[in-house]
């Protein structure tokens, strides 16, 4: 038995952990006006959020067809693969995962087991990091199915926004309550557990940057962190000398959120994604 595992330019893993492991990355696309990007590709992310404010038109965003999933899964079964795990974003936040299914069902040439990670960004990253880790092991297909059933109910993800004004854009919020926020200086806290997305509403950024440490220090004993951030390298200083106390000692993975979430989110996000232990 021979396991691949698959997943989408949202897991925002870094290109040494893609390469190391032979994971295959299936990217996202974006669409600003007439311009369509490839996420990760066409575009950088520190490009994309420099331009984000002034776009003449708000970016939208797209998932591949089930024909180019299903050309990878065809791919590595020419490699030798026997079973494929294929791991998403959340279907509460996209239909990669639906698309990901409707290939599987095409799919002859190698078992194809496809996972809601139930999260964002990172969140998805650490279960597509562990699903690699484990097969080159060689570490059974169940083994592997279960360990990520289990770390997926102890993932989070958290992050103070700066702004809602990217929300507003993107029409993820309606318009007045945007206006009103903007007006009292509310700072959103985004949170995403298990496929649930939620949200906080605090005033001032460093009450914000406060309440996010917070939820870092509720999650309890920590196995996997990391940073996650839309272009803001000066906040999420300030956040880890914040969290310092709850950080492990030494390097800590600090990752550029996706454009593909930034574009809702809009630069300046900073927060967490977070496993924690079993």
């Amino acid at each position: 038995m021979t396991i691949r595992v698959v997943t989408d330019s949202t897991c925002d893993l870094p290109a040494s952990t893609i390469e190391k492991y032979g994971i295959k990355v299936l990217p996202m696309y974006i669409n600003v006006g007439e311009e369509e990007y490839l996420d990760g590709i066409d575009i950088t992310r520190e490009e994309f959020y420099r331009k984000l404010p002034d776009f003449p038109t708000h970016p939208t965003t797209a998932v591949p067809s089930p024909l180019k999933f299903k050309a990878i899964y065809d791919a590595l079964a020419e490699e030798g693969a026997t079973d494929i795990i294929s791991i998403h974003i959340s279907e509460s936040l996209s239909a990669m995962v639906n698309v990901a299914r409707a290939a599987a069902q095409e799919t002859i040439s190698a078992a194809i087991h496809v996972i809601d990670g139930h999260q964002l960004s990172l969140g998805t990253g650490f279960l597509v990091e562990k699903a690699a880790e484990l097969a080159a092991k060689g570490v059974h297909l169940k083994e592997i199915l279960d360990a990520l059933n289990s770390q997926i109910k102890r993932s989070h993800v958290f992050a103070a926004l700066d702004t809602l004004e990217f929300l507003k854009r993107s029409g993820r919020m309606n318009r007045w309550v945007s206006n009103i926020g903007s007006l009292l200086q509310i700072k959103p806290i985004l949170t995403m557990h298990d496929g649930q997305p939620g949200n906080e509403k605090v005033r001032t950024r460093e009450k914000a940057l406060k309440r996010v440490v917070d939820m870092l220090e509720a999650v309890g004993r920590i196995e996997r962190v990391a940073m996650v951030h839309t272009n803001a390298p000066e906040r999420i200083a300030e956040l880890r000398k914040m969290a310092a106390h709850l950080l492990p000692q030494g390097d800590i993975l600090i990752e550029d959120i996706t454009p593909v979430i930034g574009a809702h989110i809009g630069p300046g996000a900073s927060g967490f994604a977070v496993v924690t232990a079993e």
